[in-house]
Formats: C-alpha cells, sequence, structure tokens
C-alpha cells in the first residue's frame, strides 16, 4: 500500500525536535509493540545520535507477548537500548520504566535539577496516553486519531522528572508498501488519507493467511474463499450492513473490520518478526 502523509506541522515539528533535544538529558522513543520496526522514525534516529535513550513497545496489551520478549531482547543485544512493553491504558510497564529511567546515568548537574525526557514517535502510537500513564494524571491530551498533539509541552513527573511532549511525526517518503500497509492498519495515518476498502482486504488477505482461526472465532465464518471480495461481502452479511436492495454496504463493513482489528476485538498481533527471530 503506497502510503505518503507528511503535512507542514510535520516538518515543523522535526526542526523544533533538533533544539528541543538540546534541552533534555533522555530520549523516549514510543513504538508501537505490533510493528516495532515500521513504527520507528529513520529521521529521529538520525537526529537523536548519541543522546541516552529508552525504547518503550507501547500497546503491548495488542501485541503477541511471545514476540514482544524476542523484540526486547533483539534491542538490547543489537542497540544495547532497554526496551520496555508497555499498557499505557491500564498503566503495565510504568514501574518497570521508572525504575531504568532512574538508573541511566546523567552528566552531573549544579543543584538538584530534575531529570529532562523528550517523548517522542509517531502518530498514535500513544504518546498522550502513556504520558498520562506515566504522570498518574490527565496531562496530555489523548485520542484516537493521529495528530492530537500540535504543540510541545513540559509535564512534570514527581518527584524529579520532566517530560517533553511531542507531536507524532512521519518522514517524508515511506518506500516500502508494507511498511504502508502496517502503518496504515494500526492507525498511523489519518483515515480520510485511506481507501478503507482496499486496506480491509489485504488486512483479510493477511488473516486469510495467518490467522484464518480468528475470522471464524469473531465472524463465524467456517467456509473460506480465496477470493477477499467474496470474504468482506460474506462478513457484511453476518453482520447485517446491508443498503437498500440487499447489497451489502462495503464501506461500513471495511471501516468496522479495520476499528476491530486496531481495538484488538480479533485477537493479539505482532505484524512484524524481530530479524533473530526470522532467521530461526
Amino acid at each position: 500500500m503506497n502510503i505518503q502523509w507528511y503535512p507542514g506541522h510535520m516538518k515543523k515539528t522535526m526542526d523544533m525536535l533538533k533544539a528541543d533535544l538540546k534541552l533534555v538529558n533522555i530520549v523516549i522513543e514510543i513504538l508501537d509493540a505490533r510493528i516495532p520496526l515500521s513504527s520507528r522514525n529513520p529521521q529521529l534516529q538520525k537526529l537523536i545520535k548519541d543522546k541516552k535513550r529508552v525504547l518503550v513497545l507501547n500497546k503491548e496489551d495488542l501485541a503477541e507477548e511471545k514476540f514482544t520478549i524476542r523484540w526486547v531482547q533483539f534491542f538490547k543485544a543489537q542497540e544495547g537500548v532497554s526496551a520496555v512493553p508497555v499498557n499505557s491504558v491500564k498503566g503495565g510497564g510504568m514501574r518497570r520504566l521508572k525504575s531504568i529511567l532512574q538508573r541511566i546515568k546523567i552528566p552531573s548537574q549544579r543543584g538538584k535539577r530534575p531529570v529532562r525526557v523528550l517523548v517522542a514517535g509517531i502518530p498514535n502510537v500513544g504518546k498522550s496516553s502513556f504520558i498520562n500513564a506515566l504522570a498518574g494524571r490527565a496531562a496530555a491530551r489523548t485520542g484516537g486519531i493521529p495528530g492530537v498533539t500540535r504543540g510541545k509541552q513540559w509535564i512534570k513527573i514527581p518527584p524529579a522528572i520532566e517530560l517533553l511532549d511531542t507531536p507524532g511525526i512521519l518522514w517524508p517518503k515511506i518506500s516500502s508498501a508494507e511498511m504502508g500497509f502496517h502503518l496504515a492498519v494500526t492507525g498511523a495515518v489519518k483515515f480520510e488519507l485511506l481507501n478503507s476498502q482496499e486496506l480491509s482486504l489485504q488486512l483479510l488477505e493477511y488473516l486469510y493467511t495467518n490467522y484464518p482461526e480468528r475470522v471464524t472465532a469473531r465472524f463465524g465464518i467456517t467456509e473460506f474463499s480465496s477470493d477477499m471480495m467474496k470474504l468482506l461481502e460474506k462478513i457484511g452479511r453476518r453482520r447485517g450492513y446491508l443498503l437498500s436492495g440487499g447489497e451489502v454496504d462495503l464501506s461500513r463493513t471495511s471501516e468496522n473490520l479495520l476499528k476491530e482489528f486496531r481495538e484488538g476485538r480479533l485477537g493479539r498481533f505482532t505484524l512484524e518478526q524481530s530479524p533473530a527471530l526470522q532467521e530461526e
């Protein structure tokens, strides 16, 4: 899937990040645990350089646990970076993350200044929900669509941490069709920019190939066709999404399928396996 979404405010945000990195001691990079590679912004990697950082594998409750464990091991072995699985909705993983942040050695500072941490990631990866869970209060605006956070804001986390929240940013050119699919199906791209029917057909192809039992469990379909359009129509009829005349409302069916996938109602999925696991 060819996905390109790089509005003007993302360019401004990238320029802003260059300046903000000088103000912080540590960078927390938020990734989607379902797509740890596709949710990493390559431009951000270049900006961070040698800055101390921690990876947060957010939405771990939507990813397959065994694969998340391997991703944590991979990042530690290949990059020497701590990766922490987190469920921002329920606050899972926050204690471990705080412990890691407290153990990171930073250059000595005069007086008792707080540790300053910049939080960055792609759109709709859950940065604001993560900050609220870490702060223990509604400190940042949240939303189920990409682009909720537009301006930077400092948030105090007692006893001695200050977080800088930043808007989600993609990069100018997403060259891989597979990466485009991963970003689109997990909700990193604005829904208005997507062809929901095309995306849902691609999702069904993925489910048909890898997890047919999930389709059976969720929609009660036992007889499959390799024709994804027929499968989509079957799901629409099962749900009663019909237009006048008895035709299936493909638009509503597609949007509902994508919504249920993103909310975890079809089960937990990890769309990308760590390179070490792929080799095995």
